[in-house]
């Protein structure tokens, strides 16, 4: 496509091609000569210790190379700081077959190595472990009274702790007209992108390895693999340019990484280690939650108790926290609240960020009391919320950013038709079946971090831009080709950009929406540093034309520098390149103005409209149509923006009424380990979905005015569903999934 003025159009994923054609490579397709396979074996008990491997049958299997595990593996080092990640909570990481303690089930606890995948997992199954198992406890409720308080966290995203309580919450809701107290529950969900967890490992020899990895993060694992084995992290290089999904799963290194890089650097031999299915479900999820909540009103409408009590599960091993209580307060102006986030730690994986996490977690609890006491009130929920809207957050003293939310409300509530309901709970029927209607606002933290980006302008009039960042089916490349782009005033077909490698400008892990805006900065800041080396070559080589000539006094367009004074007065990107006689290259790092930018709190909001259908007899539920509004500052390209709002709706439907992992707390193990029990939404769950972008100007959260849509199109649609099945059924059901079974 050739045009020079990109940003806010949809243009189509440049990589999409690839992948629909099937020659996109992913981490476990890559071509690798002499390649060895590893199968994991994975715990059957859920805590306790390793009193004997038995491997003689496993080893004497054709083709079987080696068995690795905590007898045999290479010596590891003992320090916590080494297996760190940028997504690390505080406490102790864990340590894959660093010795017999078995801390949870399905932890890794050996690896076979094979000539063939097959030959390495039948091998896997003839291993015979003897254990000696000791009490463990995995259920959240059962142990509620052991929660709390977290300790402060070391990540890269810093998650702020709730805000501190204002005025006399009690008094305040003792006080109050109308109240609604509620409890609310989700149990662990796991993240389960398309794309299994893979690591292929070529060994270069002397310290040196080429690794591709499944991950959101390609510098963060490359400085995890060097910490861990002693290597130059200049040494390791990490690749990972198509990401099958990853949702947070990727955001840490999962352990398959760990075993490849170990396996390959013993043996001095090419290795490739894949998950299957089940063992998708034997690291990190988003953790079950225990919530209670108690709002308080006038009879005019006005908040004026706001209570939030958030209880969530963690390993005993690291303290990871989510922020959960906090959105309520930076919603709505409440003068009497009262926060608490505790924490349970249990034998089981640590728990890990998951698409919105926190935030799809409390806006469940938060939304659906707001609906209730609007219901007590007798007023409209939208009007409830309307009336209780602020321009600022009150609960940190801060104006916001930017805040189009009530433009939200309004383009979403006319293009629903929201004003068309009828407002009494279980009165509106299509035969047999209950139909609700119901909304919820939405809110999600902007990130600002630093990144870095390297620019060139080759001898084919060409610009490249290089990060490391990952593009984990957001549509990364594409945006930051349009960045570029617009940034230089070049056509798309005249820039690549280049990405998903350590070897190149340091990144962070792709997650929380925050990555258009930082890396997207960055691309923005290193074409902008090429535009004064651009003038200055052009000066050299049409001295008479630019002579005192200052970047004010010319433009960027159509792959030229050209005078604003006289745009025929021009020279092309490729000429002045050529006859310059050199590349011309920048490098530029975003650094956020920390002190500017903690004056303000900055959000993107959203505003979901939904209508279900309610089988009166059966209880079965349909999400017949839904509508989202989101405010996110600059949309750099609302087709894979509009995809990205699309997939959370889609995903708050699995919330609210499919999405589980079972545990059995007998045996301390997920029993649902499948895509055949674990349910998500297919096809035929999903109707008729609009996705509504308002504009919103922001000139104080990054260079860009972008504020990232991964997370905010999720956090709103779940509490929509559950407020419209109450209007469907009258039957106000707090803990998700919903199941049909609640509704009998």
């Amino acid at each position: 496509m050739k045009t020079s003025h990109s940003i806010g159009k949809p243009i189509d994923r440049l990589e999409g091609h690839l992948k629909v054609t099937g020659a996109a490579t992913y981490a476990a397709e890559y071509e690798v000569g002499d390649l060895l396979h590893g199968y994991v074996v994975n715990s059957t008990i859920t805590k306790g210790k390793i009193i004997d491997i038995d491997e003689q049958a496993a080893r004497e299997l054709p083709g079987v190379i080696e068995v690795f595990s905590h007898n045999n593996r290479s010596k590891l080092p003992w320090f916590d700081i080494l297996y760190a990640d940028m997504d690390a909570p505080p406490g102790t990481p864990f340590k894959p077959l660093y010795d017999e303690n078995v801390l949870y089930n399905g932890q890794p606890i050996a690896l076979v190595v094979a000539e063939t995948f097959e030959t390495a997992r039948y091998a896997a199954s003839l291993i015979k472990i003897t254990y000696e198992e000791s009490k463990f406890k995995t259920s959240l409720l059962s142990n509620l009274q052991d929660s709390r308080s977290p300790k402060k966290g070391m990540a890269t995203v810093v998650k702020p702790l709730p805000p501190d309580d204002k005025g006399n919450f009690e008094k305040a809701y003792a006080a109050a007209n109308v109240t609604y107290e509620g409890e609310f529950n989700h149990p662990p969900e796991h993240h389960n992108p398309l794309e299994l967890f893979a690591t292929t490992t070529v060994y270069e020899g002397k310290g040196k390895l080429t690794v591709y990895d499944k991950t959101q993060g390609t510098s963060n694992s490359q400085l995890y693999i060097a910490n861990i084995f002693g290597l130059h992290y200049k040494n390791v290089r990490v690749i990972a340019p198509f990401v099958g999904g990853g949702f947070g799963s990727g955001l840490r290194p999962q352990y398959q990484l760990f075993l490849c890089v170990m396996a390959s650097l013993q043996l001095k031999r090419n290795v490739r280690v894949a998950m299957d299915r089940s063992q998708m479900f034997t690291f990190g999820h988003r953790p079950p939650t225990y919530q209670k909540t108690k709002f308080g009103a006038s009879k005019d409408g006005m908040l004026t108790a706001l209570h939030h009590t958030a209880i969530a599960e963690t390993s005993q091993n690291e303290d990871y926290n989510e922020v959960v209580v906090n959105w309520g307060g930076m919603l709505y102006p409440v003068k009497n609240t009262e926060f608490d986030y505790k924490l349970v730690s249990l034998d089981i994986f640590t728990p890990m960020d998951m698409r919105a996490p926190g935030g799809s977690t409390g806006m469940h609890a938060i939304e659906t009391s707001m609906d209730a006491l609007s219901y007590a009130l007798n007023m409209d929920p939208l009007e409830f919320r309307l009336l209780n809207y602020s321009e600022t957050d009150e609960s940190a003293n801060k104006p916001f950013s930017s805040k189009e939310l009530k433009a939200c409300y309004q383009k979403a509530s006319e293009a629903f038709g929201w004003e068309q309901r009828n407002p009494k709970p279980r009165t509106t029927k299509r035969g047999q079946r209950l139909v609700g209607t119901g909304m919820s606002s939405g809110i999600w933290d902007v990130i600002a971090l630093p990144g870095k980006a390297k620019a060139t302008l080759n001898k084919k009039g060409q610009l490249k831009v290089k990060s490391a960042v990952t593009d984990i089916g957001t549509g990364t490349r594409t945006i930051m080709t349009q960045i570029a782009a617009d940034s230089l005033g070049m056509t798309l077909d005249n820039v690549v950009f280049e990405y998903g490698d350590s070897k190149m400008p340091l990144a962070p892990i792709q997650g929380g929406s925050y990555t258009t805006g930082v890396i997207g900065s960055a691309v923005k800041a290193v074409c902008e540093a090429l535009k004064k080396k651009i003038l200055k070559a052009v000066k050299r080589v049409e001295a008479s034309s630019f002579k005192g000539a200052t970047l004010d006094d010319v433009i960027f367009s159509d792959n030229y520098i050209k005078l604003k004074k006289d745009p025929n007065i021009g020279f092309s990107f490729q000429q002045l390149v050529s006859d310059n006689g050199k590349k011309l290259k920048a490098s530029k790092s975003n650094i956020p103005n920390a002190f500017k930018l903690k004056k303000y709190t900055r959000a993107a909001h959203s505003a979901a409209f939904v209508e279900v259908e309610v089988d009166e007899q059966l209880g079965t539920i349909k999400v017949t149509r839904a509508v989202t509004a989101v405010a996110a500052g600059k949309i750099i390209n609302p087709k894979t923006a509009s995809s990205q709002i699309l997939g959370g709706m889609i995903w708050g439907i699995g919330k609210a009424l499919q999405e589980e992992t079972l545990i059995d707390h007998n045996l301390g193990k997920y029993m649902n380990t499948n895509l055949g029990e674990y349910h998500i939404p297919v096809h035929a769950d999903i109707n008729d979905l609009e996705v509504i972008f308002v504009e919103e100007k922001d000139d104080i959260i990054n260079e860009l005015g972008a504020k990232g849509v991964g997370e905010i199109g999720l956090v709103s649609m779940a509490p929509a569903i559950a407020n419209a099945i109450y209007h469907a059924t009258g039957k106000r059901i707090n803990n998700f999934p919903i199941h049909f079974d609640d509704l009998l």
